[in-house]
C-alpha cells in the first residue's frame, strides 16, 4: 500500500448503493412479521443494516434492532476458517422472526454461524439479507435469502467492507486495484465482518 493508500475503482456509486437497498427493502417488507427483529452482523453490516431498516420503516415495516458481533477475519485479508462470537444478542428473540443483515456474503462462514446462533436462541423464523454476494461460498454454506448485489470476485472496500479496518465508511463500493494492497490473499481476500 502506498502512503496515499490503495488505488480504488468505484463499482457502485453512493446513489446506486441507495437504489439497491431501497429495491431490497421493497422485496423484504411484505414477508416481515410484525414482531421481526433485524440482527446486524458487526462490524461490516452496520451501514447496510442502518440503511435497510430505515428503508423498511419508510415502507411502514419498522423492525426491532439487535446486533451480533462475529469475527472470522479480524484485520486479516483472508478468513481464518473459524468464526468467533465477540458479543451475543442483547434481547430475547425466542418465538420471533429474525432478519439477519450483513454487508457481504463471502465464504458464508459468518452468515452460517449467525443463523446457527439465532436459531439456538429460539427464533421462530430466520431470514437473511446481504448487500453483496461474492461468487465463492464454502460448500454447504447457507445461501442468503435476499441479495442486493452480486459482486465480482474482487477485493472490495466501502459500505462496510474494509481493508484492515479502513475504508468501511466510504458511501460507495470500490475494488482495490493495487495488488500490493490486497496481500497474499489476492482477489479472494475479503472484509472483516
Amino acid at each position: 500500500m502506498t502512503a496515499a493508500g490503495p488505488r480504488l475503482e468505484v463499482l457502485l456509486s453512493e446513489a446506486e448503493v441507495a437504489a439497491r437497498v431501497e429495491t431490497l427493502a421493497v422485496q423484504i417488507a411484505p414477508a416481515l412479521a410484525d414482531d421481526a427483529v433485524a440482527i446486524c452482523l458487526l462490524t461490516g453490516g452496520l451501514w447496510f443494516a442502518a440503511d435497510l431498516t430505515r428503508a423498511l420503516a419508510r415502507l411502514g415495516r419498522p423492525v426491532a434492532f439487535d446486533a451480533l458481533w462475529l469475527t472470522s477475519y479480524g484485520d486479516a485479508k483472508v478468513s481464518g476458517g473459524r468464526c468467533e462470537v465477540r458479543a451475543g444478542l442483547q434481547r430475547p428473540i425466542a418465538g420471533r422472526q429474525a432478519l439477519i443483515l450483513d454487508d457481504v456474503f463471502d465464504t458464508g462462514l459468518s452468515l452460517s454461524e449467525a443463523v446457527r446462533h439465532v436459531r439456538q436462541a429460539g427464533a421462530a423464523a430466520v431470514v437473511t439479507a446481504v448487500f453483496a454476494r461474492k461468487p465463492w461460498p464454502l460448500p454447504r454454506a447457507p445461501m442468503p435469502d435476499h441479495v442486493a448485489w452480486d459482486a465480482p470476485a474482487s477485493f472490495l472496500v466501502g459500505y462496510g467492507m474494509d481493508l484492515g479496518g479502513a475504508y468501511r465508511g466510504l458511501p460507495y463500493v470500490a475494488v482495490v486495484t493495487d495488488p500490493e494492497s490486497q496481500g497474499a490473499g489476492g482477489s479472494r481476500a475479503s472484509i472483516a465482518s
